[in-house]
């Protein structure tokens, strides 16, 4: 329910694009992103030689054989309809399947109970309302969302399903893992379809010996393996002006012992997954220095140091207090995910106001692309056997874990397209009028021609000018467009042709003016 770009859904991350939900609101000063920081997926690129999508809405769509009448809220796009069957975190030997079977493995079962086969499709009212979304938040806008019809949508985040599973109360507690939709901008760590884990566990006080939850959460606390990182952690487990404990409904020591289970559960699952991550790297290493073509010896072995963790106070809507955990890796500081103390009121909502606990949410591309060395999003989606037959196996002996090795870097090719917006499109204020009628101007419009047009062959997209005409007032726009295909170098032909057709896509879809 919780996590960077992806905080299980508990909070928007829009500002950064990290958790789920909107656990994802930064503060003060930040650590460096991971080294592609999000968990965005990528197209196949078949997509480089197909025509702009049709801009006229089908009267119905099909997804995992299901079928859904749409209105004029509809804005899928084919490609990312395409993709709603792929689910990579159920693909044997997938990074992003082996990432979750990883942090799974930190969280036994019968305790916690997995859960990742939930259908992509919700309503409004699951995504948005059963958390506390209010009507103007601007993840509901369609320049964020993807919408079937006004009521129904591709989940944003996984605790679009956190009410149906707090109300089931199955188990002491849950992970789960699904893939998410959101419009976003073009690069090497942003795509519109990424995968996120969320996590709880929750005690009831109605069913704890004498009723106290404290000592029953202090004693679950007690049965969980030590570890021997360095944890830096100075806040007090709540603070009243900072942090605050929901004092109408914990009281301190029952609030101080959830927070004590859910960092220690948590420091667990990174001490695992840094730990893979380290011994993957340094087995790596020991390989290539003892290849015949290695003229020196293996280095002198001298012992790891421990990981260095620390905890820093954050703000989540749906967890109070909440906090998010940094790793020191690689000489600096990286934030992996957020947490918190569950909001009483989504218990209390989903029928069961007896129980109190913690959540936390992360984005498994992001996890997966510390884990293995994988420099760009892309590369998840490709069925390239040079990228997938590197993890075969790995999913079911994990000591065999290794980093990517890339097998090809293809030459870039920047292309600029410079336009107008039409008369009165001023940018998010103003209005434009395109084949699918008058709407709002968004970046994130511009990056799904992009997408639909040329598909994985684009690398990114990024705003290079942005003025106003002095005298007018007409708004002028300039985007760079990256084209780098993953696996052949582009001709001067092919990324002329692309571009052209994206150039034709922003013209028939978004009315601008070309310059």
């Amino acid at each position: 329910m919780v996590g960077p770009r992806c905080i299980a859904s508990t909070l928007w991350p829009r500002a950064n694009g990290r958790f789920s939900t909107a656990l994802l609101l930064r503060r003060g000063s930040q650590p460096r992103s991971l080294p592609v920081s999000c968990w965005r997926a990528a197209y196949s690129s078949a997509a480089a030689s197909s025509a702009p999508t049709v801009t006229t809405n089908p009267k119905t769509v099909e997804i995992n054989g299901s079928k859904y009448a749409t209105d004029s809220w509809f804005n899928v796009s084919s490609t990312v309809l395409a993709l709603t069957s792929r689910k990579l975190h159920l693909q044997k030997d997938h990074p992003v399947a082996i990432t979750r079977k990883i942090i799974e493995s930190v969280f036994p079962a019968p305790t916690y109970k997995y859960y990742n086969e939930f259908d992509p499709v919700v309503s409004t009212f699951e995504n948005f309302d059963s958390l506390g979304f209010p009507p103007d938040h601007p993840g509901r806008a369609r320049s964020d969302t993807y919408y079937i019809n006004k009521d129904t949508l591709l989940r944003t985040h996984t605790s679009a399903h956190e009410a149906e599973l707090f109300r089931a109360s199955a188990s002491g507690g849950y992970l789960l893992s699904a893939d998410v939709y959101r419009r976003d901008e073009v690069d090497r760590s942003h795509y519109p379809v990424f995968h996120q884990m969320e996590g709880a566990r929750v005690w009831d006080r109605t069913k704890v010996p004498n009723g106290d939850l404290a000592a029953a959460i202090l004693a679950d606390l007690a049965r969980l393996p030590e570890h021997n990182m360095k944890v830096e952690d100075p806040n007090p487990p709540f603070h009243a002006e900072r942090n605050p404990l929901q004092a109408d409904h914990h009281t301190p020591a029952e609030a101080a012992a959830v927070a004590a289970h859910l960092k220690r559960s948590l420091e667990l699952m990174v001490n695992e997954i840094f730990s893979r991550a380290k011994a993957a790297a340094a087995a790596a290493a020991a390989a290539a220095t003892t290849s015949p073509s290695t003229k020196n010896g293996p280095p002198a072995q001298t012992e790891p140091e421990p990981l260095r963790v620390r905890w820093v106070e954050a703000y989540f809507p749906f967890t109070s207090p909440s906090w998010e955990l940094e790793v020191f890796y690689q000489g600096d500081w990286l934030e992996v995910l957020g947490c918190g103390v569950s909001q009483q009121a989504l218990h209390i909502h989903a029928g069961v106001p007896s129980q109190m606990g913690w959540a936390f949410g992360i984005g498994l591309e992001r996890i997966a692309m510390l884990l293995f060395q994988i420099p760009d999003i892309r590369l998840f989606w490709s069925r390239d056997e040079r990228f997938l037959s590197q993890f075969r196996g790995v999913e079911g002996r994990l000591e065999g874990m290794r980093p990517f090795v890339p097998f090809s870097k293809h030459p870039a090719c920047y292309k600029d397209v410079s336009f107008w917006l039409s008369r009165g499109g001023e940018g998010g204020t103003g209005t434009r009028t395109g084949t699918r009628g008058v709407v709002d101007w968004h970046g994130n419009d511009l990056m799904e021609v992009v997408r639909d047009v040329a598909g994985d062959c684009v690398e990114d997209v990024r705003l290079v000018d942005d003025f106003a005409h002095p005298k007018t007032g007409r708004r002028s726009m300039c985007y760079r467009i990256n084209y780098r295909s993953l696996d052949k170098t582009l001709t001067n032909v092919e990324t002329n042709e692309m571009h052209d057709r994206v150039v034709k896509g922003l013209v028939e879809r978004l009315g601008v003016e070309i310059r």
